[in-house]
């Protein structure tokens, strides 16, 4: 197995499986792939790093640019994918790649530790205290419709304005979230499923990034 690997899923939703000892453990079933490399980048070309482009799932010819139908025939696609992404390769795990190939869940094993990659939950716009946590303020006497602000935000004349990063209420969620080091716990190769421990960004249906982690 390559040190640096990775394939592109969808995430199904969560469930619960027991291991030997009946211990129950809460798992996010990921259909990872199958995915078919589209292009394979190395350093040693305009590119100037090493990766593979892969595609997952499909779409109608019709629905894409005539750019992009020949780049998904050059991978032997009927039908462009309607997913692309990129997984960072090693120099040395990038050449054992090429155009067309097939990339699933048997890339993973159990016991592997992955890094998930997803977009969160959009929650809109949200106050300080669900979006930061805030403690909020004390509700006894002499607190007036004071409770869940956000309370001083900045100085008088110096430096005259709020300063960056100043949490404040704002839109909340529905941005790119990686959870790292998680265990993959189970593998269905037959259905490309990788069930993962715990929970992974996104809603049912959202598309993933599963990766081997880089910091184990």
């Amino acid at each position: 197995m390559n040190e640096s690997v990775g394939v592109l899923g969808k995430k199904l939703g969560m469930t619960q499986i027991f291991e030997d000892n009946g211990t129950v453990v809460p798992v996010t079933i990921v259909q990872a792939g199958p995915c078919t490399v589209l292009q394979v980048k190395t350093e040693d070309t305009r590119d100037g790093y090493n990766a593979i482009q892969l595609g997952f799932g499909e779409q109608k010819a019709q629905r894409v640019t005539k750019a992009e139908r020949t780049h998904a025939a050059k991978a032997g696609l009927e039908n462009p994918p309607r997913h692309i992404g990129e997984i960072r390769l090693s120099k040395k795990d990038v050449a054992s790649y090429e155009v067309g190939a097939t990339v699933g869940a048997d890339v993973f094993s159990p016991g592997d530790y992955v890094d998930v990659i997803g977009i969160s939950k959009g929650r809109g716009f949200a106050g300080v205290m669900k979006r930061f946590n805030f403690q909020g303020f004390i509700r006894s006497h002499g607190t007036h419709e004071f409770f869940r602000h956000g309370g001083s935000i900045g100085t008088r004349l110096t430096p005259g304005h709020v300063t960056k990063g100043r949490k404040m209420p704002g839109h909340m969620g529905s941005e790119q979230v990686t959870v790292q080091n998680m265990v993959v716990a189970r593998i269905d190769t037959e259905r490309n499923l990788v069930y993962i421990r715990g929970g992974v960004p996104g809603p049912k249906g959202a598309i993933v990034t599963v990766r081997k982690a880089v910091k184990r």
